[in-house]
């Protein structure tokens, strides 16, 4: 029989130096005599016998004998509700896809499974991920549960669902013989105080920036003790006839105790004095405990993020920014997000890169934004900066109360 290929290498070389091979499909040898008869010009010949071929591919053939499939594993939890379906297959489809994980994780924890025809598509968005995200990974395969696996055993593009990641102890050889990533690895599983001090002397750059991060989020750490240290000779607060203002003294350079902790000199040529002491002043900021401002400043968050702070206002807003993620401080984090919404807008790219992480951050049902409806609708002439946290805020909101609502329901 005259395969595909035949009828390409005839249509590429051309009918007037190439014959146009037969079509003769096995079990119906008429469609073979009706081939025979085409038409006398050769090209539409060979258009008319490609037709027929692809009519015949795509009809199939008389199956062989086959063994049925494995049934899947039970999975007990009860899928999501119809409302929690769509937007996740709105999702899927490109719609706040940054969000996914937000929305895996919230299904997993209330005992809940995505709908099983939206299965292939978020196993296909696991098999695309980059193997270093291996978190959406994990909450793919979790969410996906028994169905998941048994999908992933009948096709070799989802074989990351039986790949786990191995998880050593520091003690082991692969420590202290392993390349960088694999010890920034163990350093984030373990999250444990001596070890990350201790990896601030690491012989690679990144594991040690990875420790002096992962140091800054930890309650009450040595590093974050000296951090606030820092941070409070760089940063006052100053009451007067003219009011409250925060006065901000940048350290003049990186001294070797701030390049333990993570906070590196920049580059030496290219950038003025003033923008290298910005960006360490921004370090420093992002690194302290949030404690610190509300303890020494005795203010709540909501009060500090709209203390006049001039030409500093936008170093101290994407530093308390970075670490109210950090930190996970949803006071910190809904302070930043009203300022920016109702106050000062932001107006430098770091800054609108700051309230976007805030809007994916915050809990959107919580203290003053409490609602989709807690913040106005923009005005027309607002930063689209603002625009997008407020649409991303709402879309959050509706999200968690379409689980909430599935979960209490069954």
């Amino acid at each position: 029989m005259s395969t595909w290929q035949d009828l390409v290498t005839a249509s590429l070389i051309g009918t007037e130096r190439a014959v146009v091979p037969a079509v003769r499909i096995p079990g119906c040898p008429g469609l073979a005599d009706a081939a025979g008869s085409a038409p006398a010009d050769p090209a539409e010949e060979l258009l008319g016998r490609a037709a027929l071929l692809t009519a015949a591919r795509r009809a199939g053939r008389v199956p062989d004998h086959a063994e049925p499939l494995p049934a899947a594993g039970p999975d007990p939890r009860p899928a999501v509700g119809q409302a929690a379906g769509r937007r996740l297959a709105r999702m899927l489809g490109g719609e706040h896809l940054g969000l996914l994980d937000e929305w895996l994780t919230a299904a997993v924890a209330r005992g809940l499974r995505p709908p099983a025809q939206l299965l292939p598509a978020l196993l296909d968005l696991g098999r695309r991920t980059k193997p270093a995200d291996a978190e959406l990974r994990r909450l793919v395969v979790a969410a996906g549960g028994s169905r998941a696996r048994w999908l992933a055993d009948l096709n070799p593009d989802w074989a990351f669902v039986a790949e786990t990641p191995r998880q050593a102890s520091p003690r082991d050889e692969a420590w202290r013989l392993g390349d960088a990533g694999q010890r920034r690895g163990y350093l984030a599983a373990l999250a444990d105080e001596p070890l990350l001090e201790a990896a601030l002397d690491d012989r690679a750059d990144d594991v040690r920036r990875w420790a002096a991060s992962w140091l800054a989020t930890l309650p009450g750490s040595a590093l974050g003790q000296r951090m606030a240290g820092r941070a409070l000779r760089c940063l006052r607060i100053e009451r007067g006839i003219r009011g409250t203002r925060l006065v901000v003294s940048p350290p003049a350079g990186s001294d070797a105790g701030m390049r333990r902790d993570g906070i590196a000199p920049g580059p030496a040529a290219g950038r003025s004095q003033l923008a290298d002491r910005a960006r360490l002043m921004l370090e420093v900021v992002a690194r302290t405990p949030l404690r610190t401002w509300t303890d020494a400043f005795a203010m709540e968050p909501a009060t500090i993020v709209t203390v006049r702070s001039g030409d500093w206002a936008p170093v101290l807003y994407t530093g308390w920014t970075r670490a109210a993620i950090a930190q996970r401080d949803q006071a910190w984090m809904t302070a930043l997000i009203v300022e920016a919404v109702t106050g000062r807008p932001p107006g430098s790219p770091a800054e609108n890169e700051a309230l976007s992480q805030l809007a994916r951050r915050a809990d959107p049902a919580l203290g003053a934004l409490g609602s989709p409806d807690a913040l106005a609708e923009p005005e027309p002439g607002s930063p689209p900066a603002i625009r997008d946290a407020i649409r991303v805020l709402r879309f959050r909101y509706d999200m968690s109360k379409e689980l909430d609502v599935d979960d209490s329901s069954g």
